[in-house]
């Protein structure tokens, strides 16, 4: 998930290409919920996230099937067990929000991601949480509550749903966070897909019900957008420093918007885009201090080819 800390002086420092890539990225995941919520409520959540996940686990088989060859590490698979069980709960409770609220206020709270994360690496990995994290962290709640707006609008299933989303995400990739100190990325991530297939597999049979091959087709495209937009979010960080490219994604909350709004006729709500932006912004802000931090605590490494 990341690479040590000595390598990120290696960026070719190309941040047009890696703002395009980000942009890609952005337009993959809008793709993403696109799809999802235009398929509604027509299916169970769990059965669209077990299909969803294994057309995924067809992609990433010859991956997966050098992972099952060479073993793992002591206790890696513990911890693969815990980031497939987080991941499951968070994306049968994404594709239950997804289906029932806005496209925008899905992707708004969805940016709370990050704010998990620093928390968690506090909590659990003992990192450091200064006070101008603390503050950002502060932002980022207010701007949750800007888009939620408690007391002033009925919070409904899909929103609780999708916040239970954001922190079960959030814990997911703090145990990949964990994993990449003993397991190759490619494992990480088909084994995350192997666990999450396995671990729907119940609750989707339980609730299923017929498929049509639309269906199938739309949930295959699903697959295939989430995977480009992972690839495209690797290209991008590989292009140029996180700082460059994490405020671009606050883009993809304006095509979520523009998504919602001219092809499911969802009103524009200013409020979901000021929330929305007060959460990135906060995000972009401790993205660009850790890097400040690292930047001084790094020695330059001269770039080499990998």
């Amino acid at each position: 998930m990341s690479a040590p800390t000595a390598t990120l002086s290696r960026h070719p420092d190309r941040p047009v290409a890696g703002v395009l890539w980000m942009l890609a990225t952005g337009l993959n995941f809008v793709a993403v919920t696109g799809i999802v919520r235009y398929l509604g409520t027509d299916l169970p959540a769990a059965q669209s996230a077990f299909i969803r996940f294994a057309f995924g686990l067809a992609f990433l088989a010859p991956t997966l099937v050098l992972t099952l060859q060479r073993g793992f590490a002591p206790g890696a698979l513990q911890l693969f067990a815990l980031r497939g069980a987080l991941h499951t709960l968070a994306v049968v409770l994404w594709f239950f929000a997804m289906a029932r609220i806005p496209v925008a206020e899905v992707t708004a709270i969805g940016y709370l991601n990050p704010i998990v994360v620093t928390l968690g690496a506090a909590l659990f990995f003992g990192e450091k949480l200064a006070l101008r994290r603390v503050l950002a962290i502060g932002v980022a709640i207010a701007g949750a509550l800007v888009v939620l707006r408690p007391g002033l609008r009925a919070i409904e299933p899909g929103h609780w749903s999708q916040l239970g989303a954001a922190v079960s995400f959030g814990l997911s990739y703090l145990v990949a966070k964990r994993l990449t100190g003993i397991a190759p990325a490619g494992a990480v991530v088909a084994m995350m897909s192997l666990t999450v297939t396995i671990g729907l597999a119940p609750f989707a049979f339980w609730v299923w019900v017929p498929v049509g091959l639309a269906q199938l087709g739309w949930l295959g495209l699903v697959a295939v957008f989430a995977t480009a937009g992972h690839y495209c979010m690797t290209r991008a960080f590989a292009c140029a420093p996180m700082t460059v490219t994490q405020p671009v994604t606050f883009l993809q909350l304006i095509w979520a918007t523009l998504l919602g709004a001219l092809v499911f006729g969802e009103a524009v709500d200013p409020m979901v885009i000021i929330g929305g932006a007060l959460i990135i912004g906060s995000i972009s802000y401790i993205t660009w201090r850790e890097a400040q931090i690292k930047r001084r605590t790094t020695p330059t490494v001269a770039p080499t080819d990998i």
